[in-house]
């Protein structure tokens, strides 16, 4: 299994666009120890050829421009054989919007996620300028399917959704009652080594279907958007909480550190938010977790399980 991280940064990117926080000013100036980042999605391919997204980032089009293995190999032709969404949140699903010059897609989401991008979204017809132009399929928590390219064929991986703490995205906040099927995970296995990736950006808390997941992956990809519960509010950046904003923080007492460190995956974490000062690969935060065996994704990063 090939893995390809496309954008490791949380919603608005790093440096983000209205933030003149420490690490920001820092980046664009260029100090030698930060990396820009572009917002989190990852390609995934069992055979080098036809690639899985997971999310679709508001940068899709300069994500796929960066990796020759997301360039057409004919005149309409794209290796993009099908996208999974972990959420509706909307650095997770814009892109899809950028996809819209007639070429088949096939995406698999929960239904609730499925009806919150779908309904009420004028611009949803972008992406119907013919039958089947983007054909949901239905992920269902805790049930592995094979992923189908938009003709259905299979591609050598297979899907599961599995439920993780998280809340409905800022757009429909009061507009439905939240759903297991909000905010998931996903195990992408390959088929026949058996090779498993979980994928877990968006984590508020640890929970039983988490720990059992994660517990035969290969490699996990987690939620690393805060180091701390106040680092917003700390920088005169908000009033929210991490957990308000359903991220479990990595450092401190209760963080994920100490979960992920327990597990026996390859580990690196991903979404991390502009804030977070394990961003500088020479600060304290970064050599604790480079001591738990604990990574950070960085755009351009190749895994090969």
């Amino acid at each position: 299994m090939r893995i390809r991280v496309l954008g490791s940064a949380a919603g608005g990117g790093f440096p983000q666009w209205n933030c003149g926080c420490d690490n920001c000013r820092a980046v664009r100036v260029g100090a030698p120890d930060l990396r820009a980042r572009t917002q989190e999605s990852v390609a995934v391919s069992a055979d080098g050829v036809r690639w899985l997204l997971l999310n679709a980032s508001p940068e899709v089009r300069a994500q796929i421009e960066s990796f020759d293995g997301l360039h057409p190999r004919a005149p309409r032709h794209s290796p993009i054989a099908a996208i999974a969404l972990t959420n509706g949140d909307l650095d997770h699903c814009l892109g899809l919007l950028s996809l819209r010059e007639s070429q088949p897609l096939a995406l698999y989401t929960t239904r609730g996620v499925e009806r919150g991008f779908r309904e009420g979204n004028v611009l949803f017809r972008t992406l119907q300028r013919f039958d089947g132009q983007l054909s949901f399929r239905a992920l269902e928590l805790g049930r592995a399917q094979d992923v189908l390219d938009p003709n259905g064929a299979p591609i050598g991986l297979s899907l599961e959704a599995v439920p993780v703490p998280g809340k409905v995205p800022i757009h429909l906040e009061g507009a439905r009652p939240p759903s297991a099927e909000d905010n998931v995970g996903v195990l992408v296995r390959e088929t026949g080594s058996g090779r498993t990736l979980g994928y877990f950006p968006a984590v508020a808390a640890g929970c039983a279907p988490l720990t059992a997941a994660v517990a035969h992956a290969d490699c996990v990809f987690f939620d690393g958007t805060f180091w701390s519960s106040d680092e917003l509010p700390q920088r005169g950046l908000g009033e929210k909480r991490a957990e308000d904003m359903a991220h479990w923080p990595v450092g401190g007492e209760r963080g994920s550190l100490h979960f992920l460190r327990e597990l026996r995956a390859r580990k690196i974490l991903i979404h991390i938010n502009n804030t977070n000062p394990m961003l500088r690969e020479d600060a304290s935060e970064a050599q604790q977790l480079a001591a738990a065996g604990i990574e950070v994704a960085y755009d351009g990063m190749q895994v090969t399980l």
